[in-house]
């Protein structure tokens, strides 16, 4: 399994769908986008802002049902990519100290896993087959990471749901 953290959450203009492209944490700096619902790039968006709600979102609702049955979440995964379509897993660890694995939709794994605070894994073959190479490693100079982060910016802005037929 293979570390990541969220890049981003963006608006792909071609086909006005939300997108939230996942980084791995260590290694070659893969990007795993991941083409998502606009309620579930909200929910993703506000913990990665650090924004409370007033009332608990669904997510949290997942999560305080966990709490209040002694259980656990360890980590997500996304886990395959089969007819254009990617699975998730939970993992939860019971009071009898066993796992649960539960099959979820990617964006309600990384939401879950966000609010947890957990980690957020994706499979190594799902990485290896879809996962895209970007280069962030920048010089000594400021202009050589705006460069980086212009090209990064025109990759997100360009990336189609198509390109992952």
């Amino acid at each position: 399994m293979i570390e990541v953290t969220i890049q981003a959450v963006r608006i792909d203009i071609s086909s006005n769908t939300p997108v939230v492209l996942l980084q791995e944490v260590e290694g070659k700096n893969r990007s795993l986008p991941i083409f998502i619902g606009e309620m579930e790039a909200s929910a993703i968006n506000i913990t990665v802002n650090n924004i409370e709600p007033p009332r608990p979102l669904t997510h949290d609702l997942f999560n305080n049902l966990l709490q209040s049955l002694r259980s656990k979440l360890s980590y997500v995964e996304i886990t395959e990519l089969k007819d254009r379509i990617y699975f998730a897993e939970i993992h939860i660890k019971n009071p009898e100290d066993s796992e649960i694995t539960i099959s979820a939709r990617p964006s309600d794994a990384i939401a879950i896993g966000l609010r947890a605070g957990v980690p957020i894994y994706v499979s190594d073959d799902l990485m290896e087959k879809e996962g895209i190479e970007v280069n962030l490693v920048a010089g000594d100079d400021d202009e050589d990471a705006d460069q980086i982060l212009d090209e990064f910016s025109e990759f997100l802005d360009n990336i189609k749901p198509d390109d992952f037929l």
